[in-house]
């Protein structure tokens, strides 16, 4: 099982997050800090936001932090969600499948039962588990 890019810094920010959970975070502020593209990591903030994981506010003293406390935010769960546009493999996929197997596909069963167990076994823990604080200068 491989994490996209998306996923992986989602589970970054949440991190980061949860070292200060009563701060706001700039995206500005976030990237910079985990060189990453600005503009990646605000849709990546834009969907943990739209899936209850925080809350954000514009304007001056604005900023985004978490919408409930780490010991409620499941790992497995935060994955599925990131991970939602994108299907492990093509049969997979809910619009489209050209694979000339699929028929009597064998492994398709499999991988869903793999990609379940995956999730299933990061919700046995939850982001407390992997507070990030960074050190102090």
């Amino acid at each position: 099982m491989r994490l996209t890019t998306f996923t992986d810094y989602g589970l970054r920010v949440l991190m980061r997050m949860a070292g200060e959970p009563d701060r706001p975070f700039t995206t500005a502020e976030l990237a910079s800090e985990f060189r990453i593209s600005r503009n990646h990591l605000a849709k990546v903030i834009s969907a943990l936001a739209a899936g209850g994981y925080l809350e954000t506010r514009r304007g001056g003293g604005g900023g985004a932090q978490l919408a409930r406390p780490p010991a409620q935010i499941r790992l497995g769960d935060v994955v599925a969600l990131l991970k939602e546009d994108q299907a492990l493999v093509e049969c997979f996929l809910p619009d489209g499948n050209a694979c000339t197997l699929t028929p009597r596909c064998r492994l398709k069963a499999r991988l869903a039962h793999a990609e379940a167990a995956f999730v299933a076994d990061l919700n046995q823990s939850t982001l407390a588990d992997c507070i990030y604080r960074p050190a102090e200068s």
